[in-house]
């Protein structure tokens, strides 16, 4: 920080500590309403004045942050803001892309004439590589090391880029593979809280942590009080770059929770709890800020839980202001006693402590919804949808009522008469079992979730010390696996005692990653495979993560039902979720007496007792003292050297891609859209798992006949989310989902009809044949397009099959920026209309009027399709949306900003 040139610097004070001198803004003294203000609007406050300079930031970016008011209201009110996060963070499957991204730029730059090192991260990012691994093998102790041996295997080629990356750009550190989660890794280890920087006088500035990470699931940090959340990762390249971020200033909804949860709720009945309640409500948007005596009551653990889900419920944060709960979560995992003492100092001094039983601290809020914790029930979400909150006691009509139901987010469509439909499995173990609808095939203890949390895990390994010592055990032909969220959670399972029970009954440890809640669950066995395929049967995936919906976990499980580990452990005991564990045993003990699920659930108090003895600092210390060196396959990679990186032409993981061919100094020049087609039009809630998928590359599949043309085996075909380096298979990938709602076909899958000839082909086959017809495309869908993960290349996939703009209800958030950070215009539906009522049906003809000059955000579109006119919303939010269109995107931008 530079005080000179801060538009605030008579604001900063000073005290010393220890021998250091401490700078800080004293953000009070700026203004007096400053104290009314929300604690998550404070970060942002700071932000802006740390970094006000009145070019990249200027003080009406802090002035109209310190109006905030609850009369603010989105879409009538509206004010945009800028300001600077402090870091970035990035998992691989959207850190591969980016790091090709910034190499492309390099190339970019320097054939424009300009200094290739000049597109190099000025904002601290840190790249953890934990979504490559996945479950391939499971329910053997050696499960792990084969897993990871394979991850090396299939990935060798992308982890060596990595290393490239790591000595190519400066102010980029990477976490190999094998450490863990991202989101669990920045719990425990990353976060800063409190940031101490260096200045050039000896002194050090203290503000507050602040992070947007390339995962929606990066809210998870807002437990312990870090303001961030998920950008795509076009939007994170700019901010590594130095480019600030723009948006409109939020809705703050007040979240009031008390009393305290009963002994047999779990933080994941909790949060599946709010996640439907805040759906319900409807903060899109919007920040969410937890408060009120009941918030004292959760560990920091269940506090991530809850910030973990918040894009399922479908807020921009889920903020849990800190206090000494937090504090003595810094301490437990291994956080100085010195830098605590310092971070405490800095918030009381700015007004950022959090007293939570202290009601005169509360702020003023947009909304409030209460929450008391002691009516929270044992719960799961499904079977399509995070949000589909059941209670147990519910599961076994719900289910009923879901095969019944028409086929949607709640319905399979099964008929009556094949509602007893069912099939014979033969096993290994001599042994035959049935399979109907309703049955587990796949249960896993996954995701950073609920991985981050000892109070769920140590409670589903009691829970299989007392199932084991029942004598219950899970069917052989269930894929049960456990891949922990870091190497501590093994420290505590271990010194607890509980681990081998774990393993006893199926769930031995498989990997660190997130493995299968990112759809890296790996093959079930080809029996299970062939006996649900041939009876047509609606079988279950449980899993302790965060997504569920349709084709991610695993094509050959239908419905997936988000659960705490204790429960995942209970329904693959069950081997069915359509069991009532009030009325029906779990199973038998040695002497012939009925075992139900209370029998073997631990209480609350007694998993508190085990975490409280087993999960100490010692263990945050081992695991993380040696983070950075890696596995000895990690050492052994040898990467190339240098600045520019030397593209290999037959690599199918890593091509520079092309978006940048061409590219001038100019602004390329603003044009309507004439005559474009519609490529796939789709309903509802459509998630970027359908639009790119990050699982299997089905063997029939366009990106499959690519690979095989290559020579490559469907083993090493390995997953999309592998592979976004390479442009070539992830535009195949585009659309290829097996459950893709396209309404210009007659079923469910990655299908579409080219018009006029009304021939019904892949998608990306259309997509070509149109590129060659000379004709542009576009995208008609429902509400709530793009939900679900931040992922890029739901954006990129479609420009490159020639995708110029969408046509939605709503969008999700981060999938709105990504679309405009790949120069595609986002078109919104007036409020009322929709295709439905203006009746279009995919196979129109359409023209988009864009003005020849003068833009402006949420200004009306005219769109005629054949004789159908109709005005539409530009969503381009700011004006920095503006100027990223008009240069073809957020990275065009950056370049010529770069070499001017």
């Amino acid at each position: 920080m530079s005080a000179g040139k801060n538009c605030y610097s008579k604001f900063i004070k000073l005290f010393s500590k220890g021998g250091t001198t401490y700078k800080y803004f004293d953000l009070a003294a700026i203004d007096s309403k400053y104290g009314q203000l929300p604690f998550s609007i404070r970060v942002l406050l700071e932000s802006a004045v740390r970094n006000c300079d009145g070019f990249n930031i200027l003080k009406k970016d802090v002035q109209n942050i310190l109006g905030w008011s609850p009369a603010l209201k989105q879409g009538s009110t509206d004010v945009e803001v800028s300001f600077k996060p402090g870091r970035v963070i990035l998992h691989d499957y959207t850190g591969v892309p980016a790091v090709v991204d910034l190499a492309a730029m390099r190339d970019a730059v320097v054939e424009l004439g300009g200094n290739p090192e000049s597109i190099n991260p000025v904002c601290p990012s840190v790249f953890v590589a934990d979504h490559s691994v996945a479950a391939d093998f499971a329910r053997s102790p050696d499960a792990m090391a084969k897993n990871q041996a394979l991850e090396f295997e299939r990935n060798k080629e992308r982890f060596t880029f990595i290393k490239w990356g790591a000595q190519a750009f400066n102010n980029l550190m990477v976490v190999p593979p094998g450490a863990g989660i991202i989101h669990q890794v920045n719990l425990e280890y990353l976060a800063h809280v409190v940031f101490e920087e260096d200045a050039a006088d000896g002194s050090k500035t203290l503000y507050p942590d602040f992070v947007v990470g390339t995962d929606s699931h990066t809210t998870m940090i807002n437990g312990i009080g870090v303001l961030g959340w998920g950008v795509g990762g076009i939007e994170a390249e700019a901010v590594m770059l130095g480019q600030s971020i723009a948006m409109m200033l939020p809705e703050v909804i007040g979240f009031r929770l008390v009393g305290t949860l009963g002994p047999l709720a779990t933080s994941t009945d909790l949060v599946l709890t709010i996640t439907k309640q805040l759906r319900e409500l409807g903060v899109v948007g919007k920040f969410v800020e937890f408060y009120g005596p009941g918030v004292a009551e959760l560990s920091i653990a269940d506090r991530a839980t809850i910030s973990n889900m918040c894009p399922e419920y479908g807020a921009t944060v889920a903020f849990f202001p800190i206090d000494e709960n937090t504090l003595d979560y810094m301490r437990q995992s291994n956080r100085s006693e010195k830098k605590i003492d310092i971070i405490r100092d800095y918030l009381k001094a700015t007004q950022q402590l959090r007293n939570y039983a202290d009601d005169s601290q509360d702020p003023k809020y947009t909304h409030t919804i209460t929450l008391d914790l002691a009516t929270v029930v044992s719960s799961v979400s499904g079977p399509k949808r995070p949000h589909d909150h059941v209670p147990v006691s519910d599961m076994p009509h719900d289910f009923k009522s879901c095969l019944s139901n028409p086929l949607g987010f709640k319905g399979f469509a099964i008929a009556p008469e094949a509602q007893k439909a069912s099939g014979e499995l033969q096993w290994t173990d001599g042994k035959t079992y049935k399979l109907s609808h309703g049955s587990v095939v796949l249960a896993a203890i996954t995701s950073c979730t609920n991985t981050s949390n000892p109070s769920v895990m140590l409670g589903a390994g009691l829970l299989a010390k007392n199932a084991v010592e029942k004598g219950l055990n899970v069917a052989p032909y269930i894929k049960s696996s456990l891949s922990p969220g870091s190497g501590v959670v093994t420290c505590y399972l271990k010194a607890s005692g509980v681990l081998p029970y774990l393993e006893k009954i199926g769930f031995d440890i498989v990997g660190y990653g997130c493995m299968t809640c990112i759809g890296n669950s790996g093959p079930l066995d080809e029996n299970v495979v062939n006996t649900i395929e041939q009876n047509n049967l609606v079988c279950a995936g449980v899993l302790s993560g965060n997504r569920n919906f349709e084709g991610r976990i695993h094509p050959s499980t239908r419905a997936n039902y988000l659960a705490s580990p204790l429960l995942v452990i209970a329904y693959a005991i069950a081997g069915r979720v359509d069991i009532d564990f009030e009325k029906e045993p779990l199973g038998v003990d040695a002497q012939g007496n009925n075992v139900f699920l209370h029998d073997i659930w631990p209480t609350r108090s007694q998993i508190q007792e085990v975490e409280n003895k087993h999960v100490i600092p010692a263990m945050f210390h081992e695991v993380y003292s040696t983070l950075e060196l890696g596995s000895k396959d990690w050492q052994s990679l040898k990467a190339p050297e240098g600045k520019i990186f030397s593209w290999d032409v037959d690599s199918t993981y890593i091509k520079r891609p092309p978006y940048f061919e061409g590219m001038t100094r100019e602004l390329p020049k603003q044009q309507s859209i004439k005559g474009a087609r519609c490529l796939v039009f789709l309903g509802d809630f459509v998630t970027t798992d359908h639009i790119s998928p990050a699982g299997t590359i089905a063997r029939t599949s366009p990106a499959a006949r690519f690979l095989a043309e290559r020579n490559i085996t469907p083993k090493y075909f390995n997953s999309y989310g592998s592979r976004r380096g390479n442009d070539a298979v992830m535009s195949r990938g585009a659309f290829s989902n097996i459950r893709l709602g396209n309404k210009l076909v007659s079923k469910p899958g990655p299908r579409t009809l080219h018009i006029p000839s009304l021939e019904e082909m892949d998608v990306f086959d259309a997509a070509q044949r149109y590129r060659k017809e000379g004709t542009p495309l576009v995208l008609v869908v429902g509400k709530d397009y793009g939900s679900g993960s931040s992922r890029d290349w739901a954006a990129k996939g479609p420009l490159m099959l020639g995708v110029k703009a969408v046509i939605a209800e709503s969008y999700e958030r981060i999938h709105r920026s990504n679309l405009v950070g790949m120069g595609i215009i986002p078109l919104q539906f007036l409020p009322g209309q929709s295709a439905d009522t203006l009746k279009l049906n995919g196979r129109e003809s359409y023209n988009i009027i864009l003005p020849e000059s003068g833009l402006k955000p949420g200004q009306k579109i005219q769109v005629k399709a054949d004789e159908t006119e109709f005005e539409t919303i530009l969503r381009f939010d700011t004006e920095v949306d503006i100027a990223y269109f008009k240069n073809g995107g957020i990275l065009n931008y950056m370049i010529r900003k770069m070499i001017s």
